[in-house]
């Protein structure tokens, strides 16, 4: 349990948290040692307070205070330790009253009820994409959620971003001062030597002279100022929801960076968890990284494993457009034109996959920009081309229209209809929007019956139903419904004209009323319930008052939040192992609430 540490804002594995001392401290941050002996590369970030190390001798348990964060006395490891030798030197940390934190390597990393957890070996690992993975998901899924990660002797401007993206909240500046004491001077995508340099590229303090003037402690300086600098650009992405866009950029000034944040893209179930399932944060397709980003994979995981078409009409495959939601551009305002609602339309778009017109809103289909330059990449075709298969797979038309260029889009459409064994129309010559393609797809689609709004609306709430909750849980929960409202602020009642649901059109997402949150409880569809004390909430449900709750509930998600004296249903604004472990923060938001 901590006292001391409470997590505010979270971006996948990084979070912008607080470390409560006296003096409060944002993380991820840059700490330093009480005192480093008058060393003028340091700056004033000393709040580390080191009870020392074991190994030598005995030490007393310092009386510690809440202006530090005192490491209690300690046993570090090297990498490479055997296991039996770290078990018969462990140490028995005791509980203690002050902001604490105890030294613990990926063997070792247990809850010990303290409030940060500093990291032994870290130069083993640091350097190593696979080896970096290992150690930090090893010891964040150890230690608490709500307690900091603290990562010494590893950070320099070039690699921060990373070791913030992986989950790491404090890191110190001794790298970058011993860097500068070697006469290297450090910058966000690399170092030099000073004797390479002709000019100073930086406006900290410590480069206000002539490149002439400047020495190596002046460098350290330099180094530490330029650290502090990239973690308050960290931070900044975090609030924003966007540090993965930045470190896409970022990780590719080293090579072992691209590798470490490849690697986590790879431990689906660590980023997963901790990537919320909706945010307002547009998502930036510049690299092919993109497609393995979690809110991409989630997309196309659950379009082809969730979503099923309630239309009976043909099928149009379309190109996406650069204006979102694709249904506001001015293409798309052509093919409905053309298409009359006599077909079901769906884009087809990198990084994306497809995306069936129901779900045009939904997160991140209306939150992504990409890079258009007219030539699909091979991986591009392949991650589209198995989406569509699968989708294909899963749902049948009577036929298969495919309005789409012939760069790219057509090979696509080509390699699924060649291993489905299905055949698609072509409507398309020379480009989508010409008049002749336009009055192609027209005609091609004569004689087909066109649905109603009624059945576009009902038809688009249980999608969105089936992509939030779950395989069926469109039939299960709005089987016998009316809308009101337009679209896409629809307001979705029973047959007895209780509103159930709202549909929010910033995410593309329901949000429940109480009488949809019961029909939810009663219904077969997955449930995600938090469990609290008997109290009634209002506004929040803090961590303290969670009892319980589901492992499956993701920053975001919609819940039901149940206890003796009350019935709510809300937004999750932490995580379900999240909400059960932490002992401060907002657990969920309340919408309405039901005092029993």
């Amino acid at each position: 349990m901590t006292d001391y540490f409470e997590v505010h804002e979270h971006d996948g594995a990084a979070r912008v948290a607080e470390l409560r001392l006296s003096d409060p401290v944002t993380t991820p941050a840059l700490v330093d040692e009480v005192d480093r002996g008058g060393d003028p590369s340091a700056r004033s970030h000393g709040i580390i307070e080191d009870a020392g190390s074991l190994w030598p001798e005995e030490r007393e348990l310092p009386e510690g205070d809440e202006s530090t964060l005192t490491v209690l006395p300690h046993r570090a490891f090297p990498g490479g330790t055997a296991d039996e030798v770290q078990e018969s030197f462990a140490v028995d940390h005791p509980e203690v009253e002050y902001p604490n934190a105890v030294v613990v390597s990926p063997d070792t990393a247990a809850d010990h009820a303290a409030d940060a957890y500093v990291v032994s070996g870290a130069p083993g690992f640091v350097g190593h994409g696979a080896a970096f993975r290992e150690a930090i998901v090893d010891i964040r899924e150890a230690i608490p959620a709500d307690s900091a990660l603290y990562l010494p002797g590893a950070a320099t401007p070039k690699n921060v971003a990373v070791l913030a993206y992986a989950g790491v909240d404090l890191v110190d500046p001794d790298r970058a001062v011993v860097k500068g004491t070697q006469g290297k001077y450090l910058t966000n995508d690399g170092e030099a030597f000073l004797e390479d340099l002709t000019e100073l590229p930086c406006a900290c303090p410590a480069c206000q002279r002539s490149v002439e003037e400047f020495d190596r402690e002046d460098c350290a300086r330099h180094n530490v100022n330029a650290l502090a600098a990239e973690l308050g650009r960290v931070r900044e992405r975090i609030r924003a929801g966007r540090l993965r866009d930045y470190v896409e950029g970022q990780a590719r000034h080293e090579q072992w960076l691209t590798a470490a944040f490849r690697e986590f893209d790879q431990q689906w179930g660590y980023v997963e968890e901790r990537t919320p399932v909706y945010r307002t944060a547009e998502i930036t397709a510049a690299t092919e990284d993109t497609m393995r980003r979690v809110e991409i994979q989630r997309f196309a995981e659950r379009v082809t494993s969730r979503y099923r078409n309630r239309f009976d009409n043909p099928l149009v495959l379309v190109p996406c457009s650069a204006r979102k939601p694709y249904s506001e551009s001015q293409s798309h305002g052509q093919f409905h034109d053309a298409t009359q609602f006599r077909a079901h339309t769906v884009s087809m778009t990198s990084p994306i996959g497809v995306v069936p017109q129901e779900l045009e809103l939904t997160y991140p289909a209306q939150h992504y920009d990409s890079v258009v330059t007219g030539r699909w990449s091979a991986e591009e075709k392949q991650f589209v081309s198995t989406i569509l298969r699968q989708y294909l797979e899963r749902n049948e038309y009577p036929r298969v229209i495919a309005h789409v260029p012939g760069e790219g889009y057509r090979d696509i459409c080509e390699r699924v209809e060649e291993s489905l064994d299905v055949e698609f129309e072509y409507t398309v010559e020379d480009h989508p929007t010409t008049t002749e393609s336009l009055a192609n797809l027209s005609s091609t689609l004569s004689g087909e019956l066109k649905f109603s709004k009624r059945e576009r609306e009902h038809n688009t709430v249980r999608a969105i139903a089936d992509y939030q909750f779950g395989p069926g849980a469109g039939d299960d929960l709005f089987g016998d419904i009316s809308t009101q409202s337009r679209y896409p602020k629809l307001r979705v009642h029973d047959d007895g004209g209780e509103q159930l649901a709202a549909m929010v059109p910033q995410y593309g997402v329901l949000a429940f009323t109480l009488a949809g949150a019961r029909r939810w409880v009663d219904s077969d569809a997955a449930t995600k319930r938090v469990e609290i004390d008997g109290f009634t909430p209002h506004g929040s449900v803090l961590a303290p008052g969670v009892l319980n709750a589901d492992d499956d509930i993701r920053v975001g998600d919609e819940v039901v939040i149940e206890g003796p004296a009350a019935f709510a249903v809300g937004r999750a604004q932490m995580t379900g192992p999240e909400m059960a472990e932490s002992t401060r923060g907002i657990a969920c938001s309340v919408r309405h609430v039901d005092e029993k």
